[in-house]
């Protein structure tokens, strides 16, 4: 009877869910801000993994770093300017503000897109007044989805953005982040939003986190990133959040 016993506990265990890949908590990271500096755009190209790049539009480097990001494999995205409520100084060369008109709406995003190669999708750059404008999220939806298979980051600088409710609403693949890895560069702040974004991964099944080309957040990536078998998480590029996911709950907005 003790081969009967063994012979129907293999089968049972044969029966029982199996553990897979889509069980192991995923991150996707951003780095923001790429196009002036050729030097710290290049070193945050050389990251490990499949990191993505959100690259500002018609900026001295945009289009090299673009190129550069491409031909390492790795995901480029349009970093693309909208009316904050508390930027001083100039606006980012192809800004969308809010008194554009429609028309210049769109000559100016597809300026900006054509300045960035091989974007694959759009994120916002600054946008804590343009993104809680139903009407300006509403063009900024119908422009990306007038141009097959880009999709949307919501920065989210802002807790009362409607960008993704508009984006739902016009057919738009979209998430928000869930971390912003470098609002303090301290390593101490560095390693304590990592470990929130692995948690964050952890509750959700993925994470979203931006960080910007500073030294401090690549010399931390640069390190941390070859650690992430030891944290149990996978990194994936950014389009594979995408695939199947409408969930992004609230996180704390910075401007």
């Amino acid at each position: 009877m003790m081969w009967f016993r063994a012979a129907v506990l293999a089968a049972m265990l044969s029966l029982m869910p199996q553990a897979s890949a889509q069980s192991i908590p995923r991150i996707a990271i951003i780095i923001d801000d790429l196009g002036y500096q050729l030097e710290t755009g290049q070193r945050a190209i050389n990251l490990p993994g499949p990191i993505a790049y959100a690259i500002l539009p018609e900026t001295p480097r945009g289009r090299s770093l673009a190129e550069a990001a491409h031909d390492k494999g790795k995901e480029v995205l349009l970093h693309l300017p909208l009316e904050s409520i508390e930027h001083l100084g100039p606006d980012e060369p192809a800004s969308i503000t809010l008194d554009m008109s429609r028309s210049a709406f769109h000559d100016t995003f597809d300026a900006a897109l054509a300045s960035v190669p091989h974007a694959i999708g759009v994120s916002s750059h600054r946008g804590s007044l343009l993104t809680r404008h139903p009407g300006h999220m509403e063009w900024l939806m119908e422009e990306i989805r007038a141009r097959d298979g880009l999709f949307f980051v919501d920065s989210y600088t802002t807790h009362e953005s409607v960008a993704l409710q508009l984006a739902a609403e016009a057919g738009v693949t979209a998430v928000k982040r869930d971390v912003f890895l470098d609002n303090d560069r301290t390593p101490d702040a560095l390693a304590r939003e990592f470990q929130r974004l692995i948690m964050l991964a952890r509750q959700q099944g993925v994470a979203v986190a931006i960080g910007h080309p500073y030294p401090e957040t690549l010399e931390f990536l640069e390190r941390k990133l070859r650690e992430l078998d030891d944290d149990d998480v996978e990194l994936i590029p950014v389009s594979e959040v995408m695939h199947g996911l409408v969930r992004q709950p609230h996180s704390a907005a910075s401007h």
